[in-house]
């Protein structure tokens, strides 16, 4: 069916709608930008933290007010973010602003699906304060979504929220999850137990994002340890971005997709490192050999 474009997520748990940018004909993005079978899916999450770069743990404070209000500064890095991104078929972000008095009114999102010619983008709004701040994630997609679904997470305090994307790749489906957990455990728990219960039948699934918790708490203490989820081989710490020492950012796949390369990008354009994977379809034989 067709799909139409979205200013703003709207709080739902139903499929809601992303569409190309106007004057542009679907048809032809469709040909010119779904990877053939044997293609890697190139994606990139990046917590983008509203724009605003951070080089040291005092700016916190010192920069903080940036939090709050507009600086022009935002838009050139924005822009730095836009070349960052380019390069993918499918950004997940986090920490983004939908358009409120510190971004300027600009949606951030919108504003990066432009500058780095995205024809698919969707805004996923967590914590709507009016003109003060619209918190939420982001997906930018050069792939036509077949589906697309807003999710509000469970936790202590209301305000965080995971996308579910589904896109056609390598003759099936895929599932990509992008969110941002709340930096509590028992929240964390409860926001994975429903990530989990979600994507549960699904054959190809990838869940990435800031994660807020180390990568061995998601594989042996958390409801997600029951999927079969596989990281990257080697990891990489991701924060903070002038001198990362946690991994907090992670991309997981299913048993019948394969990481084939991945790479913590030098981007200091933030306070967390983007992640960038490639990741492919498994061949059956593949998938037989590793399961026997």
């Amino acid at each position: 069916m067709p799909i139409r474009f979205m200013q703003r997520a709207k709080r739902t748990d139903r499929a809601a709608a992303v569409a190309p940018i106007a004057n542009q004909s679907v048809a032809n993005l469709v040909d010119q930008n779904q990877p053939c079978p044997k293609t890697p899916l190139r994606l990139l999450s990046f917590n983008i933290q509203v724009g605003i770069k951070t080089n040291a743990y005092r700016q916190y404070f010192t920069k903080g007010w940036k939090h709050v209000l507009p600086h022009e500064s935002r838009g050139r890095n924005l822009s730095r973010i836009a070349d960052v991104v380019s390069d993918y078929d499918v950004v997940g972000l986090q920490e983004v602003d939908g358009g409120s008095i510190r971004s300027g009114f600009v949606n951030q999102v919108e504003f990066l699906s432009h500058a780095a010619g995205f024809p698919y983008w969707y805004a996923q709004t967590n914590r709507d304060l009016g003109p003060l701040a619209q918190h939420g994630n982001g997906l930018l997609s050069r792939i036509e979504p077949k589906q697309l679904e807003d999710h509000k997470l469970p936790g202590v305090i209301p305000g965080r929220g995971a996308v579910f994307m589904r896109l056609p790749y390598a003759g099936t489906e895929v599932m990509v999850v992008m969110l941002h957990l709340s930096l509590g455990r028992q929240s964390q728990q409860r926001q994975l137990a429903y990530i989990a219960e979600k994507v549960r039948r699904e054959s190809h699934v990838i869940i990435m994002g800031d994660m807020n918790t180390h990568m061995r708490h998601l594989l042996e203490d958390s409801p997600l340890k029951h999927l079969g989820l596989q990281p990257a081989e080697q990891l990489a710490p991701t924060y903070p971005a002038w001198q990362p020492s946690l991994a907090l950012d992670h991309v997981l796949v299913s048993t019948n997709l394969e990481i084939k390369n991945y790479q913590v990008l030098d981007c200091r354009v933030s306070d967390h490192l983007p992640i960038a994977v490639e990741v492919a379809a498994k061949t059956p034989s593949t998938v037989d050999r590793r399961a026997a």
